[in-house]
């Protein structure tokens, strides 16, 4: 089977559990020798081989070609707004909107060729991106066999329907969160749009738990029946014995990850403040970047308890290893979270693990404390437990190794290509 898949990262490159979800999933497919076309906006050359990678940035396309008339009458959602259509010149603009109010039917040549180069990253021309990504898409459906279309979340949904529209094959959406775990109830209505376009449009759904399975029945009208749940995993379920040592004589407890609503970076805080009442020898750390930063270095200020917190930006590569290794607590409070691979990285680590019970990870790791995202008392709690008691640190140390051994890739892929076939085989 040949699946035509878009994403938008892909590690090392990546800004979130987007990419890393993503290359799990690729290397477990090649596992079962499953032939993947991976396309992305931008390359970067130094990817692990694992399927053939298209670079978004290396098309050139011909987008008022007049077989991708029918495309263009279809996707009119991708002219929402000025920004959502590539820029045009004054002479192309003129040909462009009298092409459009003449219902796309009177132009028999291409108006102009270009190539775009994407930045790949989450930018102020996001929107716009999101959109030419789509053009490229249309072309490389055209230009490569495939069975089926797989576009990774809102970012490639435009790019997956594009895809299905020109090449006639079914689309899977994956979906790793919603615009709800992003941003409650005060929604961006063009992404929510774009998400709720790329579920209807799509022939199956994937959701990364249930949580996020009942979020797309509720809020985007999807029947039951079109969803599959597909639990995350981790790339390694072995260990990781770290020779790295921490450089205080305190305990360490740590938040990693983006510091943002969807993160509950907030109720961490205000849980800290309530253990170093209790034992002032602790430090906690808040690893990561976001819009809420500079609100929680406030907040930490407010509270007095700038010795004992420590903020330490975005980290990457070795240095999240080593986070991971110096912590002796790991906490991920989040309001709402699809998966949340972190946890997982950290029990590999041997590092006990608190998660919200409004995580996608809480239904497949049973031996990890769960706690209400806004319960702080019981956050609170549940540190200084897992600080001051070895034998309940030690459990949990243990049978979260057990469990990992469950949760590997290749079982996810196993799954997921039964979707595939399944899928296929409903197309008339």
């Amino acid at each position: 089977m040949k699946v035509l898949m878009f994403g938008w990262e892909f590690p090392p490159h990546i800004s979130g559990g987007l990419g890393t979800a993503c290359y799990g999933l690729v290397k477990g497919m090649a596992h079962h020798s499953q032939d993947i076309i991976f396309v992305v906006p931008k390359l970067w050359g130094d990817e692990e081989p694992l399927a053939d990678f298209v670079n978004a940035s290396d098309i050139t396309i011909d987008y008022r070609e007049k077989r991708f008339k029918k495309f263009w009458k279809n996707l009119t959602y991708l002219e929402v707004s000025s920004f959502l259509v590539p820029y045009l010149g004054p002479d192309e603009f003129k040909k462009y909107t009298d092409y459009t109010i003449h219902d796309r039917t009177d132009v028999d040549e291409s108006v102009f060729s270009n190539k775009f180069e994407f930045s790949g990253k989450y930018g102020k021309d996001l929107m716009m991106e999101v959109s030419r990504y789509a053009l490229v898409a249309a072309h490389i459906s055209k230009a490569k066999e495939h069975d089926i279309i797989h576009a990774h979340d809102w970012l490639s949904f435009p790019a997956g329907i594009a895809a299905k529209e020109i090449s006639g094959k079914p689309l899977i959406a994956h979906v790793h969160a919603t615009e709800f775990d992003r941003s409650g109830e005060s929604v961006n209505q063009v992404v929510y749009d774009i998400e709720r376009s790329g579920m209807h449009a799509a022939d199956h759904i994937v959701a990364v738990s249930q949580l996020t399975k009942n979020i797309i029945i509720n809020k985007y009208g999807v029947s039951a029946n079109k969803i599959t749940v597909l639990h995350n995993a981790v790339l390694d379920a072995s260990i990781i014995k770290s020779s790295y040592k921490k450089k205080v004589p305190e305990k360490i407890v740590t938040f990693l990850g983006r510091i943002t609503f969807q993160k509950g970076p907030e109720y961490f805080v205000e849980a800290a403040k309530k253990v170093i009442e209790r034992d002032p020898n602790v430090r906690f750390v808040m690893a990561g970047n976001g819009d809420l930063l500079n609100r929680m270095i406030n907040r930490v200020a407010e509270l007095r308890m700038g010795t004992k917190f420590h903020f330490t930006g975005f980290l990457k590569g070795d240095d999240v290893d080593h986070m991971y290794a110096i912590s002796d607590v790991y906490v991920m409070p989040s309001v709402s979270e699809p998966f949340g691979i972190s946890p997982l990285e950290a029990v590999r680590h041997n590092t006990p693990v608190i998660i919200s019970k409004q995580s996608g990870v809480a239904e497949v790791l049973n031996n990890a404390i769960k706690i209400d995202f806004w319960d702080i008392d019981s956050m609170a709690d549940a540190i200084f437990a897992l600080l001051h008691y070895d034998g309940i640190s030690r459990m949990f140390k243990e049978l979260g190794t057990e469990e990992l051994k469950k949760l590997k890739w290749e079982h996810v892929a196993e799954k997921l290509v039964t979707v595939y076939q399944k899928t296929l085989q409903q197309i008339p």
